[in-house]
């Protein structure tokens, strides 16, 4: 069942916490829609002042060019997201100190940052991607913090941090991890418990089935 609070909420907690004890936060996410719905909500809280303007680095090849589609196909945004981007003030998936990072050059030079800052990068459950350099920098610091921002499958890495594991295995070595994991259930595209029943209470009663067994029906 996914928490019933805000994601909103549970996001400006998070992002004011840490960067107040200096860390950076790492947001493993999917490239298509849940990085873009990231970087809405961020946005959002930076413009009503519930979270400090911290450097937003976006470094997945695949989510930046994704993100670009989304800014250039106007006609496929919902009410509310037309209404923000033409007031002329801002472009809603733009942070106030953004960066889309293309190149694995900027990607490398991310590692270098010792600020707080806030880093979505795929992939969405750690499986492989430039993710993995981010936590391999990140982990071992108590400082930082991993948020899982959606649905971590059995037997992936985002399983493993959301289970509390000690070490996580990237690119051939034990990293430590002595981050904060915070899994954030709210950000997850997949129905919870009572979503499901309540679709299946709605279905009409499954029509019987009859099969041909040995050329004679049966039920």
């Amino acid at each position: 069942e996914h928490p019933s609070d805000s994601p909103l909420d549970a996001l400006a907690e998070i992002i004011t916490r840490v960067s107040k004890r200096g860390g950076a936060i790492v947001m493993p996410a999917f490239a298509v829609g849940r990085t873009q719905l990231l970087m809405y909500y961020l946005r959002q809280l930076e413009d009503w002042d519930r979270i400090p303007n911290l450097p937003v680095y976006v470094d997945s090849p695949m989510a930046v060019r994704v993100t670009d589609l989304y800014v250039r196909h106007k006609e496929d945004h919902d009410l509310e997201f037309s209404r923000e981007a033409s007031n002329g003030n801002h472009d809603p998936l733009n942070c106030h100190e953004f960066h889309l990072t293309r190149s694995a050059e900027e990607s490398k030079q991310i590692n270098k940052m010792s600020m707080p800052c806030i880093i979505i990068s795929a992939s969405g459950m750690a499986t492989g991607g430039r993710v993995l350099h981010h936590l391999a920098r990140r982990l071992p610091d108590s400082r930082n913090a991993v948020l899982l921002a959606g649905f971590q499958a059995e037997g992936t890495r985002g399983r493993s941090l959301a289970e509390g594991a000690k070490t996580l295995r990237i690119h051939g070595e034990d990293v430590p991890v002595k981050a904060e994991i915070i899994p954030l259930h709210q950000f997850s595209a997949h129905a919870g418990r009572s979503e499901l029943l309540r679709w299946m209470s709605g279905l009409p009663e499954a029509p019987q089935q009859t099969y041909l067994v040995h050329g004679e029906p049966a039920a």
